[in-house]
């Protein structure tokens, strides 16, 4: 690998600080895998990078792979060229990330920030803070009990579906805050939520139980995961595609798995 001479950029006819291709490597191999941490799909990523190789004035290659971004640039005379492979940096799903590393694509784009702006301007965006996580909370109880009476459950039920996921999506927040796997917080998560909304059947409380049960986990369904290896596979990223999908899919053997044990634990029959 081998820096390049400095390759001048032009935005809305004013000459800026020159960027060497090894700056450009280094910044888009990162921009490309913060947007995949975050869960971009893989033509968002290759579009906004397009976007900004093209106003720093470099051509690049880009091998998006389940665990890295494998990234080559050149200057435009192909005389100088520099690799990069970064490891993906996971953040967890996290659209306001994404939101902001899009705008941030455009912004360079429409010479709104200068190279060096933009650098710091990503670095800024990734040390964001989480959302607060009482509001999240609040908001996938409220969400989750929605769902249940979407799907004809009654008051009480929706009641017992807001408690059970309450304290389960509070225990899957508390258990990844421990760092403990994620497959781990998923069983337990659907353990105890299982277990609390099955009230309606030990005590009798109102008259659907069986949809409190059933709609008690859906808060823990890896959505995103699917649609974003959907989006791959049609894009033809099919190693993206099938990392995406079998991890979303053992995310839901796990979801399964506790609600399983919740049902064996109540005694509660199968069919």
């Amino acid at each position: 690998m081998m820096a390049s001479n400095p390759a001048v950029i032009s935005e809305n006819g004013k000459t800026q600080s020159p960027v060497t291709v090894k700056e450009a490597c280094v910044f888009l191999s990162g921009y490309a895998s913060a947007l995949l941490g975050c869960g971009a799909t893989c033509i968002r990523i290759e579009k906004n990078v397009n976007r900004m190789a093209e106003t720093l004035g470099i051509d690049y290659s880009m091998v998006i792979m389940p665990a890295t971004v494998q990234m080559t640039v050149w200057d435009k005379g192909r005389q100088h060229s520099y690799s990069n492979i970064q490891k993906i940096r996971k953040s967890g799903t996290s659209f306001n990330i994404n939101t902001q590393l899009s705008r941030l694509s455009w912004e360079l784009h429409d010479g709104k920030v200068n190279f060096s702006e933009a650098v710091d301007k990503m670095e800024s965006i990734l040390n964001t803070r989480p959302e607060n996580r009482w509001l999240v909370l609040a908001l996938a109880s409220v969400a989750n009990a929605s769902f249940c009476r979407l799907f004809g459950g009654d008051f009480i039920s929706m009641g017992i579906v807001l408690v059970a996921t309450l304290i389960g999506f509070r225990i899957r927040q508390m258990m990844l805050e421990d760092k403990i796997d994620i497959r781990l917080a998923f069983v337990c998560a659907s353990f105890v939520s299982s277990v609390i909304a099955s009230a309606g059947y030990v005590f009798g409380w109102g008259t659907t139980p069986e949809i409190a049960l059933g709609t008690s986990v859906l808060y823990l369904v890896p959505g995103v995961p699917y649609l974003n290896s959907m989006s791959d596979l049609l894009d033809g990223h099919y190693i993206s595609f099938l990392s995406r999908f079998l991890d979303a899919t053992v995310l839901t053997v796990c979801l399964s798995a506790g609600l399983c044990g919740g049902f064996l634990v109540m005694n509660l029959r199968w069919f």
